[in-house]
């Protein structure tokens, strides 16, 4: 019991500083603004929760009476492209463990908002890297899983958290969502055919459901039996009527919601292109192992990539990885971000930091390491008007070292969100 206090009294401190943090400015004698060249004895102002200014400290007016935070190496906050911390917890246990339903081959139903828990421990590990958004959600591990959202990683409630949802909807192609005992899908050529299936029948749906209140609007009555033909289930197309997992499909075939397909072998990225093709909605490729076999590809077909873990285990579907991969989508021209990813161990989640800096070892230029952890990050995700650099207007986020990020003797020294010292905590 008295740990369970210890834990309520911190999150009440916790906000409290939140609510009451005053306007703040970080000094650095490097800043990486990731919205143009570094800027040696840097400067940025926060006010109200928003960057005020960024710059030469010798060439911006510092407001008076403001905090005033020094650090040799300032970055935007950190994005996390693909997780699923928040949803699977710290102690690696069945009551932290919201990461996967294993009830259905597709659920993109699954809100990832109605999983997740902003005051989980693991939550706090990443915001102490210099982490402040996260893209997470449902696992990878069934056909169609669920949705992810996008939040920062403050907040008692997931409202104050959250900044984007749903952000995607997730599938997967490959043995991770295979089912066993003459259950669907049990092959890769099962698994496409039944994607493409559920799309076409969001297709109609959609189409179906248009129709009905274009009637409405014009006046008409009843709408016909006709619009109740694809009712498996009971659910019309039309009228009062809603099909969840279906309505869910037919925002990502409107490219209001993209999908994520987690990949692994290239012949496995090639099917996701098909389908992409066939249906025209948003895709994005999510670990991608063997990509570099196929960047050619990509970069034609615009397909951005949520590339592995850097260090992820070279075993099974994943066995045909390398350090070098993030490497060689740069030369291809290919979009791509570093992730955390998931995997069933303790504690559950990686940090993206280290990622980064194993990929900046193996022929990744220091700059764009650090561009798939912040900006180009934010914009695969969709939250770049908010987060990944530091420019005027743009929510104050920020990480500050005690020296080169990549390097494993610097430290985390502060995060900040929103304008607002989260953590302090040397790491």
């Amino acid at each position: 019991m008295k740990t369970s206090i210890l834990s309520v009294c911190a999150g009440l401190m916790m906000c409290a500083s939140l609510a009451f943090a005053q306007n703040l400015v970080v000094k650095g004698k490097t800043v990486y603004t990731m919205a143009g060249n570094a800027i040696t004895d840097g400067v940025v102002v926060m006010k109200d929760g928003k960057i005020a200014a960024v710059g030469k400290a010798s060439e911006v007016k510092l407001p008076d009476g403001v905090k005033v935070i020094e650090a040799a190496v300032v970055t935007p906050g950190l994005v996390d492209a693909r997780g699923t911390v928040g949803v699977s917890g710290l102690y690696n246990t069945k009551h932290d463990s919201d990461q996967l339903e294993r009830s259905a081959a597709i659920q993109p139903e699954m809100r990832a908002i109605d999983a997740y828990n902003p005051m989980d421990k693991l939550v706090e590990w990443l915001r102490g890297f210099g982490i402040t958004t996260v893209n997470t959600g449902n696992a990878p591990g069934a056909l169609v899983s669920g949705q992810t959202i996008v939040v920062k990683t403050v907040g008692n409630t997931v409202d104050e958290a959250v900044i984007l949802s749903p952000a995607m909807v997730t599938a997967t192609i490959g043995p991770d969502a295979l089912e066993s005992g003459g259950k669907a899908p049990g092959t890769r050529g099962k698994q496409v055919a039944m994607l493409r299936e559920e799309l076409i029948k969001a297709k109609e749906y959609a189409e179906k459901r248009k129709a009905a209140e274009a009637k409405k609007k014009a006046g008409g009555g009843k709408q016909d039996d006709a619009n109740d033909e694809n009712n498996e289930e009971g659910k019309g197309a039309g009228g009062d009527s809603r099909n969840l997992r279906l309505e869910m499909l037919s925002d990502v075939l409107e490219g209001k919601v993209p999908l994520t397909v987690t990949v692994n072998r290239a012949q496995d990225i090639e099917s996701a292109l098909r389908v992409q093709k066939e249906f025209g909605f948003k895709l994005i490729l999510d670990m991608a192992a063997e990509s570099y076999l196929v960047a050619d590809q990509l970069k034609k077909a615009n397909i951005p990539v949520i590339l592995h873990p850097t260090m992820y285990r070279a075993v099974g579907e994943t066995e045909n990885l390398s350090f070098e991969t993030a490497a060689k989508l740069k030369k291809a021209g290919v979009l791509f971000a570093i992730q955390s990813g998931y995997e069933s161990y303790v504690p559950k989640t990686r940090v993206v930091l280290f990622e980064a800096a194993i990929a900046a070892a193996n022929g990744l230029k220091f700059e764009d390491a650090l561009a798939s952890i912040t900006i180009d990050a934010a914009k695969i995700i969709g939250v770049d008007n908010r987060v990944g650099s530091l420019e005027v207007g743009k929510d104050a986020d920020l990480a500050l070292y005690d020296g080169d990020p990549f390097e494993y003797t610097s430290h985390c020294l502060g995060t900040v969100i929103d304008g607002r010292v989260v953590s302090e905590t040397k790491k």
